[in-house]
């Protein structure tokens, strides 16, 4: 054999080598995540959320890769945000939230699964057709946190059970806001309680609400489910401090953040199940044949620092209730 043949022989299979090594590589599926909340405010979430995917098999990095997007409580964002992931070909697309980013992630696919998260009725706003059989191509969970306020405000009523006018922050851009104010009133009236409603869309109208608490002498104040609110935690919870005003809150967060009071559901678990339901999905289960989940716990947490801070002196009833005592 000449030399020239033999080199042709070694060389031939070696120039192929990389490319069948290429072609073997497993494709790596993309989930599109998106939120209307902001990543400050979720890092625990996503944290959740990533341990569920784990529970199921996928590490972000090794056998995932994961495209996040927030729209920082601006909720006009969220149809490009899911057009986005949706070019990109997400395997899956998760719309969390709040029920803008669940109903923005519906309608920007018919054919990409969907698991969403949100606080209301999936089945109320068509999101589903059942929360046994969901259909389509969609599933997720709802924390119901909705559906929560007069619960809330009866709590606060039974800490300044004196106060002459209640706050209620509201976030007319959230759809499900006119609900909850609607049930605030309701329940107002049958107590004789005076409300002040003071709405925000934005960081102006915010800082207006906020100012209009304490130039019409409310006594406290409630904030209303929005996730507009939620991407500004810390500022709300510092007025209320600085201004020495009872408040009560959705979420466990607002009072390890130094809020009072908060009563709503164990939203990171809400996060973890849906990892888990991502999961599956990627493994070839179908949305359609997962249920829609609903919270089994729900957390109520006084802040007795903030309360002294106050000057408020808790019921002993309360705190007998609360799943939580942050002294």
């Amino acid at each position: 054999m000449r030399r020239r043949d033999f080199m042709k022989l070694i060389a031939g299979p070696a120039t192929g080598w990389p490319f069948a090594a290429r072609a073997e590589q497993p494709i790596v599926p993309m989930i599109g995540f998106m939120s209307g909340r902001s990543s400050e405010d979720s890092a625990h979430l996503v944290v959740a959320f990533q341990q569920g995917l784990a529970e199921a098999g996928f590490t972000e990095g090794h056998n995932i890769k994961i495209e996040y997007r927030w729209a920082q409580g601006d909720y006009a964002r969220l149809p490009a945000l899911a057009a986005d992931l949706v070019s990109r070909k997400v395997a899956v697309l998760v719309g969390v939230g709040g029920d803008v980013s669940a109903l923005a992630a519906k309608r920007a696919t018919t054919t990409i699964p969907v698991v969403f998260g949100m606080g209301a009725d999936p089945v109320k706003v068509g999101l589903v057709a059942s929360f046994n059989r969901p259909g389509g191509n969609v599933t997720g969970f709802t924390i119901w946190t909705s559906e929560m306020e007069s619960k809330r405000l009866g709590l606060l009523r039974e800490l300044v059970p004196a106060a002459p006018l209640i706050g209620i922050l509201s976030n007319p851009q959230f759809p499900p806001t006119m609900q909850e104010v609607d049930d605030l009133e309701l329940a107002a009236k049958g107590i004789g309680q005076r409300l002040l409603v003071a709405p925000a869309n934005n960081d102006a109208e915010l800082d207006a609400a906020l100012t209009s608490l304490v130039q019409q002498h409310a006594s406290a104040f409630l904030v209303t489910a929005a996730p507009f609110f939620d991407t500004r935690r810390d500022r709300i919870v510092r007025f209320a401090a600085q201004n020495r005003l009872p408040a009560i809150y959705q979420f466990r967060e607002y009072a390890v953040a130094g809020g009072l009071i908060s009563y709503g559901p164990d939203v990171v678990e809400s996060y973890r199940n849906a990892g888990v339901y991502v999961g599956r999905i990627l493994k070839g289960a179908r949305p359609a044949d997962l249920p829609v989940l609903q919270p089994t716990k729900y957390d109520f947490v006084i802040n007795l620092k903030a309360a002294r801070a106050l000057g408020l002196t808790v019921p002993p009833t309360l705190l007998a209730e609360a799943e939580e005592v942050i002294e």
